[in-house]
């Protein structure tokens, strides 16, 4: 699943994973989300931080609270890489952090690692 306020991120990421063949989810902020994953269950979620109504931030912490949920990778996506925005994120439970623009190697990388269990290589 991409959560992302900005469709060009979400177009990129969908164009990205659904070529490397992983089913993708959109959701245009945390709400939306919410409810499209207690339906879907998906292997991995990338979340943007700064979006309306619900941030990146409380999106990822509410995920992780559902038991349901908690287990399930919750991948930040921001364009701001700081310590503090990183360190903010692991307090919200998040268990990576991706910089945007992001590149296909890395978001390919992460669904590798989180959803499958090992690495990735260049060309999964």
């Amino acid at each position: 699943m991409v959560i992302d306020d900005s469709n060009t991120i979400r177009r990129s990421a969908e164009i990205f994973l659904g070529q490397a063949g992983c089913e993708v989810l959109l959701a245009e902020d945390g709400f939306d989300a919410l409810a499209k994953i207690t339906d879907h269950e998906p292997d991995v979620i990338f979340v943007d931080i700064m979006m309306p109504r619900l941030d990146g931030y409380q999106t990822c912490s509410l995920i992780k609270k559902n038991p349901r949920l908690k287990s399930t990778p919750v991948i930040m996506l921001s364009s701001k890489d700081g310590l503090f925005d990183r360190a903010r994120g692991r307090l919200a439970g998040s268990d990576e952090y991706l910089t945007k623009p992001f590149t296909k190697d890395s978001l390919l990388r992460s669904v590798a690692t989180y959803a499958l269990g090992r690495p990735a290589s260049a060309n999964d």
